[in-house]
């Protein structure tokens, strides 16, 4: 059974860091496309960040140049370091996992989920 937990969220003010934590386990973690998305209260989910099984990363434009992906293979551990953080990045973050072609933003692609970690940020 595959497993996602995220940890790392937290209130912040704009400007703010926030680093994300995704535990994976019970897959072949490095074989998966694997991402961030994102719900905010009344809209619907949108993915942010994804990274293919060979590295390759695909950002959304409202995060591009502020969120960077990673992931430590050995650990089984997905990344989402937050900087310069801005009010309209507040929302409950998922982790997401799955064997998808192409690694893209389809919600609906991905079988596995974290239980979702809350970013808050302040202006």
């Amino acid at each position: 059974q595959v497993q996602l937990v995220e940890s790392g969220g937290g209130s912040v003010q704009a400007g703010g860091s926030l680093r994300l934590s995704c535990a994976a386990s019970g897959y072949t973690y490095s074989g998966y496309c694997m991402g961030w998305f994102r719900q905010a209260p009344g809209k619907e989910r949108e993915g942010v960040v994804t990274i293919a099984r060979d590295g390759y990363t695909s950002y959304a434009d409202s995060v591009k140049g502020r969120f960077t992906i990673s992931k430590d293979i050995a650990k089984g551990i997905l990344y989402l370091q937050m900087n310069s953080l801005k009010p309209e990045d507040t929302a409950i973050y998922y982790c997401a996992a799955d064997n998808v072609i192409p690694c893209g933003f389809v919600a609906g692609h991905f079988g596995y989920w974290g239980q979702g970690t809350q970013v808050t940020v302040s202006s």
